[in-house]
């Protein structure tokens, strides 16, 4: 049975708890230390969704002088771990549940210098046995207007 049509089903779904937990466990402790925010968990297909609909989950990151580097300017370490835990969370809401990955792959394309609270949006393009693959855009939480895009794959353990 499919991934998706797994979700399908009457099983639970893997929400902000599950995610939550998810973060405690799975990311390092420099990384929790950024302050990340789940704000939501999209593991099935909400009602008028478009048709290329994905799995996903988007995360904040809180803005904090603690980030910055050179100035005024958050760094891009930050923010490529801002994308890279909600890849985490959005893979885990594709499988109902978390499973072990390893980065392999981010390509990460920044848009713009950020000062401000961003917001990841990760959606999983493609979940396998194996890999999984998805993308991640990064935006201003005020004015919605793109900071990063990112492409990334991971090995599932």
């Amino acid at each position: 049975m499919s991934v998706l049509n797994r979700l399908e089903t009457d099983e639970p779904a893997f929400g902000l708890q599950a995610a939550g937990r998810v973060m405690n466990k799975a990311l390092a402790p420099w990384v929790q230390d950024l302050a990340l925010l789940i704000e939501s968990v999209e593991t099935v297909r909400p009602p008028g969704a478009l048709p290329d609909w994905q799995p996903g989950a988007v995360l904040r990151l809180p803005f904090s002088k603690r980030l910055c580097s050179g100035g005024e300017m958050v760094c891009s370490q930050a923010l490529m771990a801002l994308a890279d835990a909600a890849m985490l969370i959005a893979c885990s809401a594709a499988w109902n549940g978390y499973r072990p990955m390893s980065a392999i792959d981010q390509t990460t394309h920044f848009l713009r210098p950020v000062n401000f609270d961003t917001v990841a949006d990760a959606r999983v393009v493609r979940i396998g046995r194996t890999a999984s693959f998805g993308r991640v855009m990064v935006f201003s939480a005020a004015d919605k207007r793109p900071v990063a895009m990112v492409a990334s794959a991971y090995a599932m353990q």
